[in-house]
């Protein structure tokens, strides 16, 4: 499969992407999350392109190779989504189909929500609706002890503090304890580590947090989701609780939920070969149930 790398101006930033696939495909946005690069989303990339689409894999704002913007609000929902914007218009295409993990699918909620003219199919993997998780972190506390980190990022500078050093001392590794055997090999947990030492990235990767929690979007008052929408779910998630998956069906005008019941938090990585055959199935439109 042959990975190319580009720098694409977007949103008045340049973002780092893997490019893969047919120049007449459809386009495909693969959005990683938190703390990983666009090679979290590998399997999904090589995927799409042996099927014939267009995959971009960006670096998000602030990860990696990518621009890190100063300030905690360069980092607010409404900047991520549109770096995506600008990525279907730096491809000259009207929509594309956006996935996305962890951060990238809170990202991929957002341009559900706010820019469904520009998406064709999406699918998020293993977060919910936002107004789902914000009211369960405000009423539940099981979930709220669960997302303490989340918290204790919101501290000034200590947090990059403890990444760097932690970073330093195999961090990546106790991630990876956090999915399923094997499912981080020792090369890509040397790539995290090598991701995560870029200048200004521990800070800019802990702002995405900090700026959820300062503000909340001024998007459209009503937050359904019109467009179809795919969520799997790796039922093994230490972080977050099944039943926010099962919360956001009815703020989906066509909500598709798939649990896994043996995959974590981490389902790209645990389940790629599964994951990856219902995705391609979901964005050509073929049934997935």
């Amino acid at each position: 499969m042959a990975i190319e790398f580009r720098m694409i101006e977007t949103n008045g930033i340049r973002l780092h992407a893997a490019v893969a696939g047919p120049d007449d495909g459809e386009l495909v946005i693969l959005l990683h999350g938190f703390p990983e690069f666009w090679k979290g989303m590998l399997a999904p990339l090589e995927a799409f392109a042996a099927a014939g689409y267009r995959v971009v894999a960006p670096d998000q704002r602030g990860y990696n190779l990518s621009d890190k913007p100063a300030g905690i609000h360069s980092y607010a929902i409404e900047n991520l989504a549109n770096d995506v914007v600008g990525l279907i218009d730096a491809f000259g295409r009207e929509r594309a189909h956006v996935i996305g993990h962890d951060w990238g699918a809170a990202v991929t909620w957002w341009l559900a929500i706010a820019h469904p003219d520009r998406l064709a199919r999406v699918a998020v993997v293993n977060v919910p609706h936002p107004a789902v998780l914000l009211k369960q972190l405000r009423s539940n506390p099981k979930q709220l002890a669960k997302s303490w980190y989340m918290l204790s990022f919101q501290i000034p500078w200590l947090p990059e503090r403890v990444f760097g050093s932690l970073a330093g001392r195999g961090f990546a590794k106790a991630l990876a304890r956090t999915a399923n055997p094997g499912s981080f090999t020792p090369d890509y947990i040397a790539d995290l580590e090598r991701a995560w030492e870029q200048p200004g990235a521990a800070a800019a990767m802990l702002n995405w947090y900090r700026a959820a929690f300062r503000s909340q979007p001024s998007g459209p008052h009503e937050r359904r989701v019109t467009l179809p929408i795919l969520i799997l779910w790796g039922v093994n998630d230490i972080a977050l609780n099944p039943s926010l998956a099962t919360d956001s069906l009815p703020l989906c005008d066509e909500g598709h939920l798939m649990f896994f019941d043996d995959a974590t938090h981490w389902l790209l990585h645990d389940e790629p070969e599964q994951t990856c055959a219902v995705l391609l199935d979901w964005v050509a439109d073929r049934p997935v149930d």
